[in-house]
């Protein structure tokens, strides 16, 4: 009897999608933020993109983990786990209900580095989404291939600054696990941490993990719902740190010195996600080119 070796699929220099944009997973995600969906003339809210234009893999594509096997961007190597760092969200217009989208992902650039935990590889995926022919969206998403071993710690609550203005934006939403088992749903992300407690003790967390863009999006919705639009800007957000359990997250925008940000405080009020947003140059950015 013969036996062959598994040959991996090459890594795709990029993948494309073409989706209509409809109104049902707008509807979804507004059901699992407990708030009014948006109306047909609304259009899509920013980062609510993240519901749409999926890459929907099939069951034999995915790893033992929940991660697809291949693809981009590509699965944690051996004694490798992959985290979401944080992204830049350039939003030129909102997406239209009832009209036909087009994503085109690639990878940007990968460096490898080595930081506390040891040696790492960071990768930058950029997606640009087109509707009628104009750039809509361009995300970029930075990911960390890390070692195994215990994440980094949420900062300790700091006292407010004497000179810090208080919230122009605040919110909160209760997280347990049926939030993030609808939110992974909603996103169709299949990394077990966000669902299955006894995996997510054996990648070394001490419960399950809440989703990085979920507290990013909560940000974005900060700046939305107190009036500042993300339309015409670059919303720029770091995870600090993971973020376990059922909790309240508090999220809060400020102005400082002329500069928006956010904030997203656990339940022990520790910082654990940032962003920033910043006017956007009315330019369509040049494609990035590859590093390694």
């Amino acid at each position: 009897m013969t036996t062959s070796a598994m040959v991996q699929p090459a890594e795709p220099e990029s993948s494309a999608r073409t989706e209509l944009i409809t109104r049902e997973p707008a509807e979804a995600l507004a059901g699992v933020l407990d708030i009014a969906a948006p109306s047909a003339e609304q259009g899509l809210p920013a980062l609510w993109h993240w519901t749409y234009l999926l890459e929907r893999r099939r069951q034999s594509d995915l790893g033992p983990d929940g991660h697809p096997t291949h693809g981009i961007p590509a699965p944690p190597g051996p004694g490798r786990l992959r985290m979401f760092g944080g992204g830049r969200v350039s939003t030129y217009s909102a997406l239209e209900f009832g009209r036909p989208a087009v994503r085109t992902t690639r990878l940007a650039r990968e460096v490898d580095k080595v930081g506390a935990s040891g040696p790492m590889t960071l990768a930058t995926v950029r997606s640009d989404v087109e509707q009628d022919g104009r750039l809509a969206i361009t995300d970029e998403q930075d990911i960390v291939y890390r070692l195994a071993g215990p994440p980094a710690q949420p900062r300790a609550a700091a006292a407010p600054q004497a000179d810090e203005p208080a919230p122009e934006g605040r919110l909160e939403m209760p997280v347990d696990p049926v939030v993030l088992f609808r939110f992974s749903a909603l996103t169709y992300n299949a990394h077990r941490i966000h669902y299955d407690a006894t995996y997510a003790a054996e990648e070394g967390y001490p419960g399950l993990v809440v989703h990085g863009p979920l507290k990013a999006l909560l940000m974005g919705e900060c700046f939305r719902r107190s009036g500042v639009p993300l339309e015409g800007t670059v919303f720029a957000y770091r995870l600090v740190a993971p973020t376990f359990g059922a909790q309240r997250l508090t999220v809060t925008s400020r102005v400082l010195d002329g500069q928006r940000s956010a904030r997203v405080q656990d339940g022990r009020g520790r910082t654990t996600a940032t962003a920033t947003l910043e006017p956007l140059e009315d330019v369509r950015p040049a494609p990035a080119a590859i590093t390694r």
